[in-house]
C-alpha cells in the first residue's frame, strides 16, 4: 500500500491548510488512517487517528483546531485551523489495515507510511 500526501505549505499563525493522503494499490481494507508529525530535534507524535469513518482520537495540542476525516476508503484529510508556530513540523499519514490474501480473502496486517509533508507556520 502506498500513501501520497498533499496539502502542506507556508502560513501565517491563525491561519489554516488542508492536508490530505490518499491510498493506492491492492489491500483488503483500511482500518485506520491519520497523521503524525515530527519537528526538528523532537519525537514523532500522534496528530489525528480515524477508525472507521468516525471513530477519532486527537493530540491534546491540536484538540478544537484540526479536524480528520475520511471521504472513501482509501482517503483522508486533515483540516488544520488557528495555527500556531509550535505546529510546524513535517507531517506524516499513515494506514494499518488488511493485505489480500487468496481469493480476495484477508491478508496479513500492514502498517503504511507516506512521505512527510511540510507545514510551516510563521509567527
Amino acid at each position: 500500500v502506498q500513501l501520497q500526501a498533499s496539502g502542506g505549505g507556508l502560513v501565517q499563525a491563525g491561519g489554516s491548510l488542508r492536508l490530505s493522503c490518499a491510498a493506492s494499490g491492492s489491500f483488503h481494507s483500511i482500518s485506520s488512517m491519520g497523521w503524525y508529525r515530527q519537528a526538528p530535534g523532537k519525537q514523532r507524535e500522534l496528530v489525528a487517528r480515524i477508525t472507521g469513518f468516525h471513530d477519532t482520537n486527537y493530540a491534546a495540542s491540536v484538540k478544537d483546531r484540526f479536524t480528520i476525516s475520511r471521504d472513501s476508503a482509501k482517503n483522508t484529510s486533515l483540516q488544520m485551523s488557528s495555527l500556531k508556530p509550535e505546529d510546524t513540523a513535517a507531517y506524516y499519514c499513515f494506514a494499518e489495515g488488511l493485505g489480500v490474501g487468496r481469493g480476495w480473502s484477508p491478508g496479513r496486517a500492514f502498517n503504511s507510511w507516506g512521505p512527510g509533508t511540510q507545514v510551516t507556520v510563521s509567527s
